[in-house]
């Protein structure tokens, strides 16, 4: 179905009931991978499960913050798990490789390429690359949401066409999963503009970022070009499944838009990089928000927020303050002022830098 895709396994799929790791289920999923790689897909697999590998093998201080225990479990675990899946991926004579990573990795333009071209490089040599969170030195500021976030910067690093989003849950629900009348969402476009009704308010177990986060990430990688499905991890063949006949499988699929060149991509990830503001008035929104391709003009900001230099990623809002999008300026801060009112100087933002969020586009 895909040549090209990554799969993201969620903790709440390789847990058993008493927190380990259930070595049978991990077991089932990599006879499938394992099944993939050797039919010349190129997989990225994306693993949680770090920490409930340490499950029982350590047991933190009771002095220790929770950053401390989460670093001390994580470190611990990740040997643990990844010996593991080195054990049950050699019984299918395929080599695997470790990728750790944070969220400075994608920062810049430059670290990004770095990484792609190691995975590349992975997948070349038939080597299969399994990807975490580094969350030994990761620290709550640079930290991703939760793997979601990381699978789906993965898959649009990598152009993969599919990302399977593996966690103990059939897909998005129209109400909470445990409600009786709840059905789960066959298919969400890559435009739709209010994923919030999609969204229950009630808690759920669905990981460090949750079903919102779930639902942004899935619908972000689909307008990237990617098909993202969201399905139970903990069932059979699943990822068997999807990949030959996913129309059959009870799941959410979050159909691919038409996509975006590798720089809007990357950009479109980078929120959590953003050095700088600026504000924009109606025109420019208007502009920014239609279906022609538009770039930032200066005439079209009110004010800008901080200083900044040529090449950073500034957010743009509205002036009801709402984030309109993230784009690559042309230009320094001090340049940007020093033109503020010649109409004719060139864009700060060019509309091949520049990245609105689905939910404003007209």
């Amino acid at each position: 179905m895909y040549d090209k895709v990554c799969i993201k396994i969620g903790s709440n799929v390789l847990a058993n009931s008493s927190g380990g790791l259930n070595k049978s289920r991990i077991n089932e999923l990599v006879i499938q991978i394992a099944r993939l790689h050797k039919e010349g897909k190129k997989v990225v697999l994306v693993s949680s499960g770090a920490v409930a590998s340490a499950r029982g093998l350590v047991v933190p201080d009771k002095k220790t913050d929770r950053v401390s225990q989460r670093q001390l479990l994580s470190s611990v675990g990740q040997v643990k798990l990844m010996n593991l899946y080195a054990q049950l991926f050699d019984l299918h004579n395929i080599q695997i490789a470790q990728v750790l990573v944070t969220k400075q990795d994608f920062s810049t333009r430059e670290h990004y390429l770095n990484m792609k071209n190691c995975v590349n490089a992975l997948w070349e040599n038939g080597v299969l690359p399994i990807v975490n969170e580094n969350d030994a030195v990761s620290v709550t500021a640079l930290m991703f949401t939760d793997n979601d976030e990381l699978s789906g910067m993965m898959a649009s690093m990598m152009a993969c066409r599919g990302l399977l989003i593996l966690s103990n849950v059939d897909g998005i629900y129209n109400g909470h999963p445990n409600d009786a009348d709840a059905r789960v969402i066959p298919e969400i476009s890559a435009e739709e503009k209010n994923l919030e009704q999609f969204i229950t308010t009630a808690k759920s177990d669905f990981g460090r970022g949750g079903m919102l986060t779930k639902c942004r990430v899935a619908q972000k990688s689909a307008m990237s070009g990617i098909n993202v499905h969201i399905a139970n991890g903990t069932k059979d063949g699943i990822i068997s499944e999807l990949m030959t006949n996913s129309k059959g499988v009870i799941h959410t699929h979050f159909k691919a838009g038409e996509g975006y060149p590798a720089v809007k991509q990357w950009i479109a990830f980078s929120e959590g990089f953003v050095k700088s503001e600026v504000v924009i008035n109606k025109g420019a929104f208007n502009a920014l928000c239609s279906s022609r391709a538009s770039s930032l003009l200066l005439a079209g900001v009110v004010r800008f927020s901080e200083n900044f230099e040529k090449g950073d990623l500034i957010k743009i809002r509205n002036e009801e303050g709402q984030a309109v999008g993230i784009g690559k300026v042309s230009y320094s801060y001090v340049k940007a002022i020093k033109h503020q009112h010649d109409k004719k100087y060139k864009p700060l933002i060019h509309y091949d830098y520049l990245y609105v969020f689905p939910e404003f586009i007209s």
